[in-house]
């Protein structure tokens, strides 16, 4: 198989039967959707290797097998300074292909690698993009402002109880008529 020129509409089973091996590096901002997580000025890459395989499988079928390798670091926004924060993510997986969602579900408990329908035209890049999106932290931060000590619960409140009175005891100096 040649070097395929459209990575959107690929021949997933002839990429894998031919074993072809792409590798690329891919701007961040080509990705839209990872692009529009990120923060400030997207100047990096996703390096990205992309390796087909065909295993026989036990009942005589031949599996398709993606390995797919990514790496990019991205400017996220730290959720406690709210400055730019660098977040490097790394992908390593195994995809092999089934041939519908029905198969996919039913073996999808029992199988360490993921899953994918076997498709006539496979969107490699989509593909990249949605792992990298995937294995973007929930609460991205500086590790300076992970280490910052939280005030524990009972210092939190100890700061309410300074600031608020006890509504109890108002009430109380209310009726000896204190207040």
């Amino acid at each position: 198989m040649q070097t395929p020129k459209n990575l959107h509409n690929l021949d997933i089973k002839a990429f894998a039967k031919a074993q072809t091996h792409l590798t690329g590096d891919t701007p961040v901002a080509a990705f839209e959707r990872l692009a529009a997580d990120c923060s400030g000025e997207l100047t990096g890459h996703v390096s990205w290797v992309a390796q087909g395989a065909i295993d026989p499988e036990q009942r005589g079928k031949e599996d398709v097998w993606l390995h797919l390798e990514a790496k990019a670091t991205v400017p996220l926004t730290c959720q406690r300074c709210l400055h730019p924060v660098p977040v490097a993510l790394l992908i390593e997986q195994d995809f092999r292909f089934v041939a519908d969602e029905a198969t996919a579900l039913a073996q999808d408990d029992a199988s360490d690698e993921d899953l994918l329908v076997l498709e006539d035209s496979f969107d490699l890049m989509a593909l990249i993009e949605d792992e990298l999106l995937m294995g973007l932290p929930l609460v991205p931060m500086h590790e300076a402002c992970l280490s910052e000590r939280a005030p524990t619960s009972e210092e939190e409140e100890a700061i309410l109880a300074e600031v608020k009175p006890n509504p109890f005891a108002v009430l109380a100096s209310l009726k000896t008529g204190r207040h």
